[in-house]
């Protein structure tokens, strides 16, 4: 029998991973998906026992920028699994925070748990009791507030002499951005503990913080000072409950996307309370900063998503924001929570898109046809009309990304750079070296599944296609994260 080698080469791909070739259409979604998956990408999701020490990085690539000095911090679950039991989510892990400090050409890798309430309890138990996203509650679990289900683990920002460890159902954890020690939560003003604060706070240029918390259809928009310090919080009421893991803001408005994810019931853990109503279309919501009272609202097409880009105004008043969308939540749902459990279950892969709400009231969606998520930009123009998203990439099917990438949004072109099938990207950061909008670093982190270790990169952010320009190697493989931020 004749045997074509494009037929050869296909079924080679699809079923190299199990050792044998097997006809493509005998293949489970599942199966497909995990032949796609780096090997061996259980690393990402394994526990790390114990903080680790101040540590000198590796240089295996290139030479730091001339200049290039700071801090990165970088937050994300790291502790999953007590005696028997198992956190039931990716997004429950304990929050491990990473503190990579440039400094004279090296890099020293510092990580420490935050010590959290919940981390305590679970300790005393040996065993993971508190409820979470996706993890249902243990025996003998006793909450008196959000904070104590807190696992502080999704993000991180600057706040006066503090760190601050986010999650967005509770109050920030503030820690020594030194030594990375719990200093405890830090409420935002008088009768306002435990309330949630968002992990995704929009910072202004001269660094007054804008953020939400959210509580069903109800939300704070909190507004402070570069310092941290409590400016206003103010209550509102939001169309209908839905799933808000992110927002953006404009120089004039707040922007709250209400994906169709809607919370249809009280239940923990939370995706239990959270239904998907794709008949009820997206809607975005848009605030006056000056007046909060005064809201827009706008229609699109239905979407789910997790992560957005920084909003800007035209001169006509349009809105427009980059945003990693989805088809449905099945990721949030069901995937993130196959991860941790050890294996892959098929979803729809995040696209990065551009949304415009016009001043007639019409809201547009304009997809790129590109796989990405975690967009970031040059945090000098946040709320200000720019040119590029930076974003994880090359996910080839699976919910792991492979490389990195800048998008133009003039020209429509997307500059990447492929790590290969034996690294796992992390989001990436813009570090400015000069005025213009591309005239710096991204500075960003990878698991090296082949060596087995963490590695921190920088690349020129014009020429990202080119490579790394310097790239250290941790002791150590830490588990994968989610947000950073980085302070010069």
């Amino acid at each position: 029998m004749s045997f074509d080698p494009a037929r050869r080469r296909f079924l080679a791909q699809t079923a190299v991973a199990a050792g044998t070739v097997v006809a493509a259409s005998l293949l489970s979604p599942e199966a497909a998906l995990a032949a796609a998956m780096p090997a061996d990408w259980h690393l990402g999701f394994v526990d790390l026992e114990a903080d680790l020490a101040p540590t000198a990085m590796r240089l295996v690539h290139g030479r730091a920028p001339a200049g290039l000095g700071g801090r990165l911090y970088r937050n994300g679950p790291a502790k999953f699994r007590r005696g028997t039991s198992s956190a039931g989510h990716w997004f429950d892990g304990d929050g491990l925070i990473r503190r990579f400090a440039l400094r004279d050409g090296g890099v020293e890798l510092t990580a420490r748990f935050v010590d959290t309430p919940k981390r305590r309890m679970e300790a005393r138990a040996g065993a993971m009791i508190v409820p979470g996203f996706g993890t249902p509650a243990g025996r003998d679990v006793t909450l008196s507030s959000n904070d104590d289900a807190s696992p502080a683990n999704t993000s991180v920002m600057m706040a006066g002499g503090d760190l601050w460890a986010l999650w967005e159902a509770g109050s920030p954890m503030a820690l020594d951005p030194v030594t990375l020690e719990t200093r405890g939560f830090r409420s935002l003003g008088e009768g306002l503990a435990h309330m949630p604060f968002l992990a995704h706070p929009r910072i202004e240029p001269d660094g007054r913080v804008w953020n939400l918390g959210q509580s069903g259809s109800r939300a704070i928009v909190w507004r402070l000072s570069a310092a941290g310090a409590m400016e206003a919080a103010t209550p509102i009421e939001l169309p209908r409950a839905s799933y808000i893991h992110d927002f953006t803001a404009t120089a004039r408005h707040i922007v709250i996307v209400l994906q169709p994810w809607i919370y249809a019931r009280e239940a923990l853990p939370i995706v239990d309370a959270l239904q998907w109503q794709p008949d009820q279309g997206t809607q975005v919501l848009v605030l006056d900063k000056t007046d909060l009272t005064r809201r827009r609202l706008f229609e699109l097409p239905t979407f789910s998503f997790f992560h957005l880009g920084d909003a800007w105004e035209e001169k006509d008043g349009t809105i427009r924001f980059d945003a990693c969308i989805e088809r449905d939540p099945s990721f949030g749902a069901s995937g993130a929570r196959a991860l941790v459990a050890g294996h892959i279950m098929p979803s729809p892969l995040p696209m990065l898109a551009m949304i415009a709400l016009h001043p007639d009231g019409r809201g547009t969606l304009s997809p790129t046809g590109i796989a990405a998520e975690f967009p970031r930009s040059d945090a000098r123009r946040a709320g200000l009309p720019r040119r590029y998203s930076i974003h994880t990439g090359l996910y080839r099917g699976g919910p792991l990304a492979r490389g990195i990438g800048v998008f133009d949004w003039h020209s429509g072109r997307d500059m990447r750079f492929d790590f290969g099938d034996g690294q796992v990207v992390e989001e990436f950061l813009f570090v400015p070296a000069g005025p213009a909008e591309a005239e710096g670093w991204l500075v960003g982190t990878t698991l090296n599944l082949d060596e087995r270790a963490t590695e921190l990169h920088v690349f020129r952010a014009d020429a990202v296609g080119a490579g790394p320009v310097a790239t250290w190697r941790a002791d150590a493989a830490l588990p994968l994260g989610f947000h950073g931020t980085f302070v010069e």
